[in-house]
């Protein structure tokens, strides 16, 4: 992928209420710090200026977060009321993500289920990471569900690696990042949870690869492109196929609970005030949707 810049922006939707970005692996969301000019945030004033919104701090509505290291599909609400709807479907976990990984060492189990509850890292020097339950100085760890599905093995740059499929079906912060290493399998590339060890790879081989949003008048269907290939990464070597991307993409698709219907479009006043919401619902509803000062 040519390095990160404002111009280097790929799109992979684009409708009058929102636009998916193959976001970079190399660039932040968002910054509050007025000089970091390489973000996506800079990146959509820069191509949509028209677009930008000036009540509110970032000037677009990011649907859901992306670390910093993580490529592919982002979400991004052009006005508030299209904001509230995603954020509908998400609190109704009714949106479906995948991503595509290399994981160090060869994953035994072709799908695994991964059941690890996830809480802040409270010990020195860590603050800045996720632990799993029973971590010491783990602080309140929630449920934490992962499904991963073996794709292929290989090597990377001459070590064993494994490419996997990775559905999120809890959205915890680094929760990917977090369950594969638990495991004993971290995400090539992964300086932070590998404790600075893995320095070498060019970025941390973690991508979002797909993203359904079931909006009742407008459903987002979009796939990032793969980045994890031969040709693009020659230090990517193959050996043996499990399965495609494609077929595990169906098979996750087929598991889905697809009986349940998305509901229908609610104002988002309506909605910031609905009492089955949880406060911690609330929380993230008002993050969503609120206008940043600049204070």
């Amino acid at each position: 992928m040519e390095p990160a810049s404002l111009e280097n922006l790929s799109v992979l939707y684009h409708s009058a209420d929102y636009i998916v970005v193959n976001k970079h692996w190399d660039i932040r969301i968002d910054s509050k710090m007025w000089y970091e000019k390489q973000t996506v945030q800079h990146q959509l004033k820069h191509h949509f200026p028209s677009l930008a919104d000036p009540g509110t701090y970032y000037g677009f509505r990011f649907c859901h977060q992306l670390d910093f290291s993580t490529s592919g599909a982002l979400c991004v609400a052009l006005n508030k009321a299209a904001a509230g709807n995603a954020y509908r479907c998400f609190k109704d976990r009714l949106v479906t993500k995948a991503y595509l990984a290399l994981l160090r060492g060869t994953v035994e189990e072709e799908t695994m289920t991964l059941n690890l509850a996830i809480g802040k890292n409270t010990a020195e020097g860590k603050t800045h990471m996720m632990c799993i339950e029973g971590t010491e100085e783990c602080e309140n760890p929630k449920p934490s569900q992962t499904e991963l599905s073996v794709l292929e093995y290989g090597k990377y740059d001459g070590e064993p690696v494994t490419k996997v499929l990775l559905q999120p079906l809890t959205g915890r912060t680094h929760q990917l990042r977090v369950h594969c290493s638990a495991v004993g399998h971290p995400i090539v590339g992964d300086y932070t949870y590998s404790l600075g060890q893995d320095n070498s790879p060019y970025r941390m081989m973690l991508h979002a690869y797909f993203l359904h949003i079931p909006l009742p008048k407008e459903p987002i269907h979009v796939t990032a492109p793969d980045p994890f290939l031969p040709h693009v990464d020659t230090k990517w070597a193959p050996e043996r196929l499990v399965k495609t991307v494609q077929g595990a993409l169906e098979d996750l698709l087929n598991c889905s609970k697809e009986e349940s219907q998305p509901p229908a479009e609610t104002p988002p006043e309506e909605m910031r005030s609905s009492a089955a919401e949880t406060e911690e619902q609330r929380v993230q509803c008002q993050q969503w949707l609120s206008e940043w000062s600049l204070d």
